[in-house]
């Protein structure tokens, strides 16, 4: 190995402290780090990704205070896109690093946490500044807390959720795309109800709440599709870019509800996963004999039926 390595291509990280991101999923296994070597020159590469990411999350604020909600949200949709990427480029290129999972977290934290707060607030809540600065805060706050758990769970091996490949709770950079939807309708449609703070508010903690849940949610892992429906994946992405070029708003909002369908369908099928967890360690612990005691040897039916009857009459 090469001395500007900065990680071994062969060894993966034993859980603690070696453990690096940014990371592409929560599922990623990833590689052991020599620490005191600094950043690499490729690691400036997925890192300079995350604060492109920061700058745009924190740009749609600008473009609020501006009255700019349409550019607000493409900012937002910049920094989730430049988000799923900066991981995947780091696991490529071997990039990874403890600088970068402390930048992607903070970044994650600002740009889909606080800037959604801050630009819903602008938008629609601050004709009720109590209330909605409150639902504000509660949507940063469960952003906040979510990538925390997420942190102090990479050691843990017990997690139901994704040892069965899925998620725990709404991601964050869904879950801002969540909280724009009554934007996208009100874009949409011009509709002045889908701006009244009383609709916003509580769909704004509702989703707070989603990400902070203990629900099971899709992964990337989970929505593999098989060889089959892969060409139609293909077609179904391009009329994805289609729409979002043709119809923006309308397409987005579609995605919401797809992605809702996929929560329900991923619930219903951790739930059959977990029964058929149970089935077969039932199956398991019925299998399992036991051993008569050292020096006796297993009874006959009759024999046992004998020493029953004798247990019975003193």
């Amino acid at each position: 190995m090469s001395a500007d390595h900065d990680y071994d291509e062969e060894e993966t990280a034993t859980p603690g402290p070696a453990w690096l991101g940014p990371k592409a999923s929560e599922h990623e296994v990833v590689t052991r780090s020599r620490a005191g070597k600094g950043l690499s020159m490729r690691s400036l590469v997925p890192n300079a990704i995350t604060a492109a990411a920061l700058c745009s999350g924190l740009t749609s604020i600008l473009f609020a205070i501006a009255g700019q909600w349409d550019k607000a949200v493409f900012a937002m949709i910049i920094a989730g896109v430049l988000d799923g990427m900066d991981g995947r480029i780091a696991r490529l290129l071997k990039a990874q690093s403890r600088f970068g999972a402390e930048l992607d977290s903070l970044a994650d934290s600002a740009s889909f946490g606080m800037a959604p707060a801050l630009v819903l607030y602008l938008w629609s809540l601050a004709e009720v500044p109590r209330f909605g600065w409150l639902a504000a805060l509660a949507y940063a706050i469960c952003c906040a807390l979510r990538l925390a758990r997420f942190n102090a769970q990479i050691d843990v091996d017990d997690q139901p959720h994704k040892l069965a490949g899925f998620l725990t709770g709404v991601p964050a950079p869904m879950g801002a795309g969540f909280a724009f939807m009554p934007m996208y309708l009100w874009l949409a449609t011009d509709e002045d109800v889908f701006r009244e703070p009383w609709l916003v508010g509580p769909w704004l903690v509702f989703v707070a709440l989603l990400m902070v849940s203990n629900l099971a949610t899709p992964s990337w892992k989970s929505l593999r599709p098989s060889p089959s429906l892969k060409l139609f994946v293909l077609v179904l992405a391009g009329l994805t870019v289609g729409g979002l070029l043709i119809e923006t708003w309308w397409t987005l909002v579609l995605i919401g509800v797809v992605y809702s369908a996929l929560i329900v369908w991923t619930l219903f099928r951790y739930a059959k996963v977990r029964r058929q967890q149970r089935v077969d360690k039932a199956a398991a612990d019925k299998s399992e004999t036991v051993t008569p005691p050292e020096g006796r040897k297993p009874l006959a039916v009759d024999e046992v039926e004998q020493q029953l009857a004798q247990d019975r009459d003193p």
